[in-house]
């Protein structure tokens, strides 16, 4: 299996768009639980690793991690 690779303020693609029809997510907190911010509107949403590896697409851009 492919290793992901994510770090904080990176902005990722998710499989499936939020209900706002956007699919750009910031990384705002890594650790057990993930915490990432819709870029459209502006929710956030804390997730298990677990579940966001399973959700995870891809990363579209390097974040800075000094923020």
């Amino acid at each position: 299996m492919q290793s992901k690779t994510y770090a904080l303020n990176d902005i990722v693609e998710m499989k499936k768009p939020h209900a706002c029809k956007t699919n750009r997510w910031q990384i705002k907190r890594v650790g057990m639980d993930i915490r990432i911010k819709c870029q459209g509107c502006g929710a956030s949403v804390l997730m298990q690793r677990r579940d966001f590896d399973k959700r995870f697409k891809k990363v579209l851009e390097q974040g800075n991690a000094a923020e």
